[in-house]
This record gives structure tokens, sequence and C-alpha cells, in this order.
């Protein structure tokens, strides 16, 4: 769903100048086949050995079925011109969080003009 948000809000956020990226620890055939699927227009990365996810601390304890489990929090980051961290999105919902982005890129945007 939130992939999916992303792919339909592709051309907006180009519009803004935003660059998107999706990652996740899936291998790259799994990734190419999520993104044929689809029909993502935008470049999925796997960081299988999850060294960028332990760099930018998304690894996080969760709750699965009542149980206490290491794995990935599903986040956001807008990472400016200058290569710094603009602003972090946490435990996002699948759900409009691309329109949400869009809408902060956008008054960010608006912001520095």
């Amino acid at each position: 769903m939130e992939a999916c948000g992303f792919r339909d809000a592709y051309r907006k956020l180009q519009n803004v100048g935003a660059v998107t990226l999706g990652i996740s620890a899936d291998p790259t055939k799994t990734q190419k086949k999520f993104e044929e699927k689809y029909g993502l227009p935008y470049t999925l990365l796997a960081d299988t050995n999850k060294e960028v996810c332990e760099a930018y601390e998304v690894m996080k304890e969760k709750n699965m079925y009542g149980k206490k489990v290491r794995g990935i929090a599903r986040t956001t980051f807008v990472i400016g011109p200058d290569g710094k961290i603009d602003r972090i999105f946490n435990n996002v919902k699948a759900e409009g969080h691309a329109q949400e982005v869009l809408e902060y890129l956008k008054e960010s945007a608006a912001a520095t003009s």
C-alpha cells in the first residue's frame, strides 16, 4: 500500500524536486518482482545485511503476535540537497503516507522560496 502510494504520487514528487527511493532488507530478486508487480517507477535498494537499517537506527524492538522481535520500523527520511536529513517520519502508516510526504515537501519548498 505504501509503495503504491509513492508510485501514484511519483510525478508530483518529481515536480517538487524529490528523488524517491525505497529500501528494504529483501534480496534484489524479490524487490525486482515486487517492483514489476506493482509498476513502481522508482528504485528499490536491497539492504540484505541491514547495514543501512542499523546506520539509520530503524531496527527496533517490535511486538509480533505477542512476542518481542527485532525488526525494521517503517520510516521515511527526507534528505535535503545538502545531503543532511531534513525530516524523519517515524512509524508511518502505509495508507496516505505518500501524500503526507508530498505535502511536507510542498510546504518546505514554499518556505524556502
